[in-house]
């Protein structure tokens, strides 16, 4: 008996959060503090991050191992955003920072999609699940904010509105499903450096941010399920200096239109670009025709919008 209980595997988490697409995204002037004030309209779609909190010995510290698609890229150290997340939550609870996660990449790396901010809030999750934390969920978005500005939203999943640094989010009205496919590039871009570029492009004359009546448009669409209406409006003030500092990504958008894509824009800060299909068979006839005119690295299709941060499997002892 005592020998099965010594083979049982150590209690562990797992969790699965969401990667993003902004539909809308309106910067305004930088601020004192160094921020950005957003206007944007995310929604979540079924690509995701799995990850894996498993008990360690007392002292053992975290560690952090990472599979998946362009694993190699994603760091395993106290630089990524899952690791700052156990050590934050351990911080705020007064608990041992000990465990071993595990992240599964299943969101294109530096490619505007969320897919580190995703990790974050999986890690969240999983470790208050882990160490039977008990921290109301309000409290989990709060440290999610410190985090990153993306990092509530991966939590809440769906489809929301989201100002300030785009962390103050309200969720948004959606029927139906939608097709997307995003064509993605092996050399991400800095966001800092896309802001940079906004910054110069804009000079003095950046307005305030602000909603649009486009906007308004959109939020009509998603409501009433209409992808049609949807791909007229969507939106990236970021899409400008993304295509600047490489232009190279025009031909992406050219292509996707040129084969009947009801919209594309690029997302977040890129280099990643989403194209909204009619159907799931559209959707990878978009992602065909991009390989087929050799503008992308790789393609990856989803529906949108996805449920946020959700556990998925848990071993107690």
């Amino acid at each position: 008996m005592s020998a099965r209980l010594s083979a049982a595997p150590p209690p562990s988490v797992r969790v699965r959060a969401p990667g993003k697409v902004n539909l809308a995204l309106r910067v305004g002037p930088v601020g004192s503090d160094g921020y950005h004030p957003l206007a944007t309209i995310f929604q979540a779609v079924s690509l995701f991050e799995e990850v894996t909190a498993t008990q360690v010995a007392p002292g053992s510290g975290i560690s952090l191992t990472v599979s998946g698609p362009q694993a190699d890229a994603v760091p395993t150290d106290e630089s990524n955003l899952a690791w700052r997340a156990a050590a934050l939550l351990a911080d705020r609870t007064g608990l041992a920072a000990d465990v071993a996660l595990h992240i599964t990449k299943g969101v294109p790396v530096a490619g505007g999609m969320a897919g580190g901010s995703a990790d974050a809030a999986a890690a969240l999750v999983a470790c208050d699940a882990l160490w039977e934390a008990g921290v109301p969920r309000p409290e989990l978005v709060e440290m999610a904010a410190e985090l990153g500005a993306d990092v509530p939203f991966s939590l809440l999943g769906h489809t929301a509105v989201g100002t300030r640094r785009g962390d103050l989010l309200t969720p948004a009205m959606t029927r139906g499903e939608f097709h997307w496919c995003f064509g993605t590039q092996r050399v991400g871009l800095s966001t800092p450096s896309v802001f940079r570029r906004f910054d110069e492009l804009a000079g003095p004359s950046t307005p305030d941010v602000a909603p649009a009546a486009d906007d308004t448009e959109l939020m009509h669409a998603l409501r009433a399920g209409d992808a049609v209406a949807l791909g007229e409006a969507l939106h990236n003030d970021l899409q400008g200096p993304a295509l600047d500092l490489r232009p190279e990504l025009a031909a992406v958008l050219d292509v996707a239109m040129d084969s009947g894509a009801l919209g594309v824009v690029v997302s977040g800060s890129g280099p990643t670009v989403a194209a909204l299909g009619r159907s799931r068979q559209h959707a990878l006839a978009l992602g065909a025709a991009w390989t087929a005119a050799d503008v992308v690295d790789a393609v990856w299709c989803a529906t949108g919008p996805a449920p946020g941060t959700q556990i998925i499997t848990s071993i107690t002892r």
